[in-house]
């Protein structure tokens, strides 16, 4: 049996952690859970959105060159606000440290040529609008080679075979487990 992969590549990426909410110093999930792995094949396959599940990518793989710390500037969720206390004027905004990922590359696996064919004609981002990245090439794998590529995954399970990861938008919140597999040195030179 055969896997049609789509190589996605891009300049940089961040996989926010289901736990980093209001976390002053965050570094990029290495890896993504369910929901995410949904979240990007219904982007890719919209006639799959009144659907539950993950119907066609059947693996995935991500690996990067290294991290690079950027600011963000962040307010509570009812905006912008200020006061002045002691002479001092206070502000709900504060300064965040978010530890992106550079040069990510995914690889995505379908089981037929026609859904990697129509995955590599898209781009895709990594849990946040501004992080592209785009399809570089679609190569046909034996299943077992699949397992050449470097890079993380998260091989979904349940709770008594892996850890939390978060909880499923597109499933009432049910919690998500996985057990983190590395393959080879997922941290590129």
């Amino acid at each position: 049996m055969k896997y049609f992969v789509v190589k996605y590549t891009g300049a940089f990426g961040f996989i926010k952690p289901w736990t980093a909410v209001r976390d002053s110093e965050t570094f990029s999930q290495q890896f993504l859970t369910p929901s995410i792995v949904e979240g990007i094949e219904k982007k890719l396959f919209p006639e799959l959105l009144k659907e539950k599940g993950i119907k066609k990518i059947k693996r995935y793989r991500i690996n990067y060159q290294g991290l690079d710390f950027q600011q963000e500037r962040t307010w509570s969720k009812g905006g912008f606000a200020f006061a002045k206390e002691k002479g001092l004027y206070k502000t709900n905004m504060g300064i965040l440290n978010r530890g992106v990922m550079l040069n990510p590359n995914l690889y995505l696996a379908f089981e037929n040529s026609e859904d990697a064919e129509v995955a590599f004609t898209q781009t895709l981002c990594l849990c946040r609008n501004e992080d592209l990245i785009f399809p570089e090439t679609l190569v046909e794998f034996e299943i077992n080679d699949f397992d050449e590529i470097n890079g993380f995954e998260l091989i979904f399970t349940n709770e008594e075979n892996g850890f939390k990861v978060g909880h499923n938008r597109f499933d009432n919140a049910v919690e998500m487990y996985g057990e983190l597999k590395v393959f080879g040195n997922p941290i590129r030179n």
